[in-house]
């Protein structure tokens, strides 16, 4: 059996969602050990998160920078880090760990500014570590297929591609309930960035459809809303977006949808075919041929498609989500920083720097676009 992993965390402590998602999802295929962290931004409630999830107190840090020193020197510290903080502390944790030559998952958007992003970038090409992110939506295996599909030319050539993110849970001012910590966060710009929706759900539907395309978006036209008085970010957007192969398509991005649970969808049209695919049922997918009957692509089903065989956990019919997507984003690192066999397979697809930089400035273009009247802006344009 090939050792585990030592795994340390900055962030997710008490009150944070995603924390206890990373830990449970880099646990699932055994890969990784838990061992240290500093779990909260004082010291006094990162010590309380470490009791009450079982960390040994004495790799319960106050800080990360300490953490990044002491980790360093041990013989039993850390091999990979993961950062779940809101988005402005993402990169100054990053960097730290990266200069030890500590492997770093990060949560998504990559940073806060732009600056930040290029310092990031600048570090991780001085590093021996790897740097991933977390955009999870691309380990699931139906989403592994669709890209397959149209790799082997199954679509021919792309026209269109539209994606859509709706969600209702900020329909209402939940910033000042005093008791929602993720949406005083991601609405506040210090700490989410320039953007809300658009940072938050929009960066996951463009990763996702340049993800199954292999296109790269080139130019936005945004329109950004923030319906919800008092409201400091966007908690809607619609976006029309141009991609370098000709194609052009459009992403409707909400936070403010009455009724939406977690409604993220994808279509992409092509000459020969098409594929739609919806997170809410993610273990199908609907492929589509001129002349022929639809057909269901299915997680482990009759109709073989490359890629959605691969790391099936459980047999067919019986659902795998979110939370395996989530871990196979681990899975994937873990046999990356292994050196495993599959490891220049696994670098293609697994989201890294230049898809971190890049979705930031899909965000600060629609952002600039959208302070211009919905004119066109070239992601070029964006420093």
């Amino acid at each position: 059996m090939t050792k585990r992993l030592k795994l340390g965390m900055i962030g997710g402590g008490q009150g944070a969602f995603i924390g206890a998602v990373h830990r449970l999802c880099a646990r699932m295929d055994d890969k990784y050990e838990f061992v240290a962290g500093c779990l909260s931004s004082t010291p006094e409630k990162a010590a309380k998160s470490a009791k009450e999830i079982g960390l040994d107190p004495s790799r319960s840090y106050p800080d990360f920078k300490t953490m990044a020193e002491e980790e360093s020197k041990r013989d039993d510290g850390i091999d990979v880090v993961s950062i779940v903080t809101p988005n402005h502390m993402h990169a100054a944790p990053a960097i730290e760990f990266l200069n030890k030559n500590i492997h770093v998952i990060c949560d998504k958007p990559m940073t806060s500014t732009m600056e930040d992003a290029h310092k990031l970038v600048d570090a991780v090409s001085k590093s021996d570590a790897h740097f991933f992110l977390t955009h999870n939506y691309s380990g699931y295996p139906v989403v592994r297929g669709m890209r397959s599909l149209i790799e082997n030319g199954a679509l021919g050539k792309i026209r269109i591609v539209k994606g859509s993110y709706l969600q209702g849970w900020l329909g209402s001012k939940e910033e000042d309930s005093g008791s929602n910590k993720q949406a005083e966060w991601r609405t506040d710009p210090s700490r989410s960035g320039a953007a809300g929706g658009v940072g938050d759900i929009g960066s996951h539907t463009m990763h996702l459809l340049e993800f199954i395309t292999q296109l790269k978006l080139q130019s936005v036209s945004a329109d950004l809303t923030t319906f919800v008085e008092g409201r400091k970010l966007d908690d809607d957007a619609s976006i029309m977006i141009r991609l370098n192969n000709g194609a052009k398509g459009s992403l409707s991005i909400s936070q403010v949808a009455t009724g939406e649970e977690n409604n993220f969808t994808v279509a992409i049209y092509g000459d020969k075919g098409a594929l739609k695919w919806s997170q809410e049922n993610p273990n199908y997918s609907t492929f589509s041929q001129v002349g022929e009957p639809s057909q269901i692509i299915t997680r482990g089903g009759s109709i073989k498609v490359e890629g959605t065989e691969a790391n099936v956990r459980i047999p067919a019919g019986h659902p795998e989500g979110y939370l395996e997507a989530f871990a196979q984003i681990y899975s994937d690192a873990a046999d990356v920083i292994q050196n495993k066999e599959n490891k220049q397979e696994l670098l293609k697809i697994l989201p890294n720097i230049d898809d971190g930089l890049h979705i930031m400035k899909f965000i600060n273009a629609s952002v600039e676009s959208s302070n211009n009247d919905s004119a066109w802006t070239d992601l070029s344009t964006i420093k």
